[in-house]
């Protein structure tokens, strides 16, 4: 089974990730393949746009997708969101588990913070921006969840829609899980609808079948940067196995 998918344009984007702080390193990484080494693990950005009230509740996932968001948005509000992340703040919640475990007492800040939409709430709150919010987690097939909400958004009206995406590496004990090398890293893409046939990009999906593997080189990093060094490549097509069925990235430019 086969759809004909959704179609979008990037009017914006913005990315971080330790060492890789600007659109120059982002372009280099992308060129230099799946053979480039793997994105530093220590490092978080400095979001200096948001109150350091607000800013010392954030960890390092939630600061790279603060970061990227207001780069992104450029100072536009009313915009709605779409965070994306497959694993969130899951080193939060294993803190909290842990010392609920040992009987210690739980921090409501940092369990306000380990839910899955803490970042775009307190993106929200920062900007006294009320635009409709959503966050998706869809296992390796997040961002392209994220993409086909974010174009539901636009079909229903919305003039842009931000799209955030963010992750980080596992931590002990679910690391043993990782079906990918885990690297930390934020995008933020802001869409809107295709304003031409050829120009844009499109993302279509079928059910996998018996012929269809997962490439050697997508499995050696997260499916979102894989997508996103496509996305800086310059590359027509992308193909991405997940959740039993093949996505299919297109660019008409």
């Amino acid at each position: 089974m086969r759809t004909d998918g959704v179609r979008f344009s990037i009017v914006r984007q913005a990315a971080w990730a330790p060492g890789m702080e600007t659109p120059q390193q982002w372009q280099v990484w992308a060129q230099a393949g799946p053979s480039v080494a793997p994105i530093d693990v220590i490092g978080e950005p400095g979001v200096r746009q948001m109150a350091p009230l607000l800013r010392r509740r954030a960890g390092q996932l939630g600061k790279m997708a603060l970061e990227v968001a207001y780069a992104c948005l450029a100072g536009q509000r009313d915009v709605p969101l779409v965070f994306s992340s497959r694993h969130g703040e899951v080193a939060r919640a294993v803190e909290l588990l842990s010392a609920l475990a040992q009987g210690e007492p739980l921090s409501p800040t940092a369990f306000g913070m380990a839910v899955h939409n803490a970042s775009a709430g307190l993106f929200s709150i920062a900007r006294a921006d009320t635009a409709n919010q959503l966050a998706i987690a869809a296992g390796a097939a997040s961002l392209e969840a994220a993409v086909i909400e974010a174009c539901a958004l636009l079909a229903d009206g919305a003039p842009q829609v931000l799209l955030v995406l963010a992750e980080c590496p596992l931590p002990a004990p679910f690391e043993v899980f990782e079906d990918c090398h885990e690297q930390p890293h934020a995008f933020a893409w802001l869409l809107q609808a295709e304003s031409s046939p050829d120009k844009g990009f499109s993302l279509t999906w079928r059910t996998r079948g018996s012929d269809d593997a997962l490439p050697a080189a997508a499995a050696a990093v997260p499916a979102s940067l894989a997508v996103q060094r496509f996305m800086l490549s310059g590359a027509r097509t992308f193909e991405h196995v997940a959740n039993r069925q093949v996505w299919c990235w297109s660019r008409h430019a």
